[in-house]
């Protein structure tokens, strides 16, 4: 038994000390790694980068296309050739050579507009690709903040479990001297080794659980899973949030918002797309063309041909099976759904807000009266303990104030974190990047 409460001391006391040894990071550091590594805010971002490449005139369509062609064809045949005379010319292996280069350009000048609305919606595109990627990054700096913020608090239950071992460990020594003296019997050290390797577990326990989510927290920075750090010790709360305030930023900057309100001017310009096919498209063409063409039989045995040919097309979509009221039919619903999502974000947008602030308004009461729980806790643990000493308390009603004070530790810490989770919730539905 004494073997193996020394291996487990041992075993605490050095990832204590290593704990402590270790290099503290800090939330900005953090969110700073996760945006310079983290794989799905790349991703993110070169999808925004392929939406703004996309932003150019060339890709509407309003301008010229050039194209150089060259067409060579060779024939080697036998061939014969009557004459209106009667006579006749034959020639075996007879070959005929033709080729012909140049250049051409084509030209749509007049679509019914489709090409400007074209452009706009390259550039409403632009704009939902940079709503995503705040999207992302806000939901990766909630993921980076959230865990920080959970290693912070099992930070500092593993100190409130290692003040509990201090604490069982006198409460043993005392056991035992007690029972030397003969004050105590045999079972009331018993009890105390019992509660004592109970704490032991509990914080090993405990240190698995913190080791764990570090390596979470290391694949949420895109880094190596056994990079060591620590992280701060305090969790500040920002008790100053307001539902009005949040609720305007919200309809202003809330990403998912955002992407829906876009998502409508989008709709509505590829309406105008549709609606542009009605009208007549006109294209210019013109070119510079070189013939060269040599035959063994014939009346000509070479033929040289160069010059520019230019001219225009029109047409215009007279029927086409009604494809073009039912195209036009399916962008009008499109629009029609776009507003009605900008409907449903508003709703949902209004109710988590709602939601969110309350359970952030009830952590916040919680953290006032746990950190008055904890100060009364740790009063009547030191007064237990004097008693505990001059033997006049039970050994039950001791560890009971000993676990009183250590969950009204563990209580507190996790109100803190709680209430840390609601406001950073909250400042993600109003589109708020704040670090602290």
């Amino acid at each position: 038994m004494k073997k193996y409460k020394f291996l487990l001391i041992s075993l605490v006391f050095i990832s204590v000390s290593s704990l402590t040894a270790q290099e503290i990071i800090t939330l900005e550091k953090s969110v700073q790694l996760a945006l310079d590594n983290n794989y799905e805010i790349k991703i993110a971002s070169n999808y925004s980068l392929i939406n703004s490449t996309n932003v150019a005139i060339g890709n509407a369509g309003m301008l010229p296309t050039l194209t150089a062609t060259v067409v060579e064809n060779n024939r080697v045949q036998n061939s014969s050739q009557t004459l209106q005379s009667g006579v006749v010319n034959s020639l075996d292996n007879a070959k005929n050579n033709s080729l012909n280069y140049g250049v051409n350009l084509d030209w749509t000048v007049f679509d019914g507009f489709k090409m400007f609305a074209k452009l706009d919606q390259l550039k409403e595109l632009r704009k939902l690709g940079e709503a995503q990627l705040k999207q992302t990054i806000l939901s990766k700096i909630n993921a980076v903040t959230s865990t920080y913020f959970d290693l912070v608090q099992q930070q500092q239950q593993l100190k409130a479990l290692d003040s509990t071992i201090t604490i069982s460990n006198q409460r043993l020594a005392l056991a035992q001297n007690r029972f030397g003296i003969g004050k105590a019997s045999k079972l009331e050290v018993l009890n105390a080794q019992v509660d004592l390797n109970t704490d032991l577990v509990t914080l090993l326990r405990q240190k698995e659980l913190y080791a764990n989510t570090k390596i979470l927290f290391n694949q949420i920075l895109a880094r190596d899973t056994n990079t060591e750090f620590k992280v701060i010790d305090t969790i500040r709360v920002d008790v100053g949030l307001s539902l009005p305030e949040l609720s305007a930023l919200a309809e202003k900057q809330n990403p998912q918002l955002e992407a829906q309100i876009i998502g409508l001017r989008v709709a509505e310009l590829q309406l105008k797309q549709v609606k542009a096919n009605r009208y007549p498209v006109i294209r210019l063409n013109t070119g510079y063309n070189l013939l060269e063409t040599q035959a063994s039989l014939g009346f000509a045995t070479a033929t040289t041909a160069r010059g520019f040919n230019y001219g225009f097309s029109a047409s215009v979509n007279v029927f086409d099976g009604f494809s073009q009221q039912r195209n036009e039919k399916i962008a009008q619903l499109q629009v029609a759904n776009s507003k009605l999502s900008i409907q449903d974000q508003n709703l949902a947008l209004v109710s988590q807000l709602a939601i969110s602030f309350q359970t952030y308004s009830t952590n916040i009461d919680l953290i006032r009266l746990e950190e008055k729980n904890e100060v009364i806790a740790k009063q009547n643990l030191a007064i237990t303990l004097d008693k505990f000493k001059i033997g006049t308390i039970t050994t039950l009603e001791f560890r009971t104030a000993q676990l009183n004070y250590i969950n009204a530790i563990v209580r507190n810490s996790n109100a803190q974190f709680q209430a840390k989770l609601s406001e950073i919730a909250l400042k993600e539905l109003a589109g708020i990047i704040n670090l602290n």
